[in-house]
């Protein structure tokens, strides 16, 4: 389904908007019109009353009120029972006029007031009845054409007004939906800068987002470009190794004495590069759920267990570098992923060996704090980071002794993978180290509850 344009939106609730309030105004102005109209008609049909009573008290007949009869005036004299003493409309014998509701009305309170339509002509006639002091009941009559009729007659005036004023509204709806609209656009002139050229503060949350992720875009896609770049290099460097000796082997250059050197040569590099894969295929999927919001299935696991199988898994690695292997401290409950956080572990203990120097310590250490955080502690007294490297030896394929880094076999990914670790755990890491005296990288997490 085609999404409806945002100017024509706007245009027809603008037009609509128009429209409900010319129907309001027209609906006021009839209740307004129709109020001061019969407001009116009463007060002249009273005025008109009181003249021809005083006319009456001065006439011997009730025939001399004949003289205040006008075109549009009826004059009717009816006695306390009912019976008409004087019609101003005809000269024939009326019926008896004391069920007549202002004449009741009259001779109760004095004054009396009716209005009757009629229908087929078009006309409401006002009635007006005031108690004579001599007992009599005087009633003034006019005719008047109802408001219905009188805007019928208007009603082409009203149509034409009507349609030239919403023909005016939508000309004026689509001219500011345009005014409105236009400067929104305008805004895709320039996306390196749409965070500066917002024309309206609503939209300002809407360019900066548009703003930061472009930002995020281009920074993701230089990431991808030098992950591709160092993948490429990392993995020439071993096939090279491994196809040159391979060809040795092949060609009968290598003498037999040195294959089994060259194999064990090759078997390394092919070590490294398998390591190496590894480590990429375990950053993908850990970049594919901080993209996605996936978790992984969580549960309460305990740091110290944690740090316990760590410590059995990396006995032999720390035996052949001549590094004492340890762990120490409390139980320490956190929520997480028990792969990943083993994952976590090793990394930082196999870094901790893999940049010590033989008879070195590595110290796993597990704590809780009264603050609501456990934490993961590997501290080595190795060879220790420079202070202008440690804000990048968690950026992937960084290293900072490129050349004991190849020889210990390391892929410059570890540390990347334990950022990732941390992050989907929504823990921080602590780096202390100092040159030739050690590094302590403390991993802090919120205590499971």
């Amino acid at each position: 389904m085609k999404p409806r344009s945002m100017e024509e939106k706007i245009s027809y609730r603008l037009f609509l908007m128009g429209f409900v309030g010319l129907v309001c105004t027209a609906v006021l102005c009839i209740f307004v019109f129709h109020k001061a109209f019969t407001a009116q008609a009463w007060t002249a049909l009273e005025n008109e009353a009181h003249l021809v009573a005083a006319g009456c008290a001065q006439s011997d007949s009730p025939k001399e009120l004949s003289a205040f009869v006008s075109s549009n005036l009826r004059i009717t004299l009816i006695a306390p029972d009912g019976t008409v003493l004087f019609e101003s409309a005809t000269s024939q014998q009326m019926e008896n006029h004391l069920s007549r509701p202002e004449i009741q009305t009259a001779m109760r309170e004095g004054v009396g007031r009716d209005r009757r339509d009629s229908q087929t002509l078009g006309y409401e006639t006002y009635y007006y009845a005031m108690l004579l002091p001599d007992g009599n009941i005087l009633r003034v009559a006019q005719d008047s054409e109802t408001l219905w009729s009188i805007y019928d007659a208007a009603l082409p005036a009203i149509v034409l007004s009507c349609i030239l004023m919403m023909g005016a509204a939508a000309i004026m709806a689509g001219l500011l939906t345009r005014s409105l609209v236009k400067p929104v656009l305008q805004m895709t002139d320039d996306l390196d800068h749409i965070q500066d050229n917002v024309p309206y503060q609503e939209l300002i949350p809407f360019a900066e987002s548009i703003h930061s992720d472009r930002l995020l875009r281009e920074n993701n896609e230089k990431m991808r470009q030098e992950f591709t770049a160092n993948v490429s290099h990392e993995l020439k460097t071993p096939l090279t190794s491994i196809s040159g000796y391979a060809e040795l082997i092949e060609t009968g250059i290598a003498k037999p004495e040195d294959v089994p050197a060259f194999g064990h040569k090759i078997h390394v590099e092919a070590t490294r590069m398998i390591q190496l894969v590894n480590d990429i295929l375990q950053l993908s999927h850990l970049d594919n759920v901080s993209e996605t919001g996936s978790s992984p299935d969580m549960e309460t696991v305990d740091l110290l267990d944690v740090a316990k199988e760590c410590v059995e898994r990396q006995k032999m690695n720390a035996r052949r570098s001549y590094i004492s292997l340890t762990y120490l401290g409390e139980s320490a409950p956190v929520l997480g992923s028990r792969s990943l956080l083993d994952e976590l572990c090793q990394n930082l203990c196999d870094n901790a060996i893999r940049y010590n120097r033989p008879g070195g310590k590595v110290q796993i250490i597990t704590a809780c704090s009264r603050d609501g955080h456990c934490t993961l502690t590997v501290k080595d007294n190795g060879i220790g980071i420079p202070k202008e490297a440690q804000s990048s030896v968690f950026e992937r394929f960084y290293r900072v002794d490129k050349s004991r880094s190849k020889a210990t076999g390391g892929t410059g990914l570890g540390l990347a993978i334990v950022k990732h670790i941390a992050r989907i755990h929504n823990a921080r890491i602590k780096l202390e180290s100092e040159l030739d005296v050690g590094t302590t990288i403390t991993v802090i997490f919120e205590t499971a509850r």
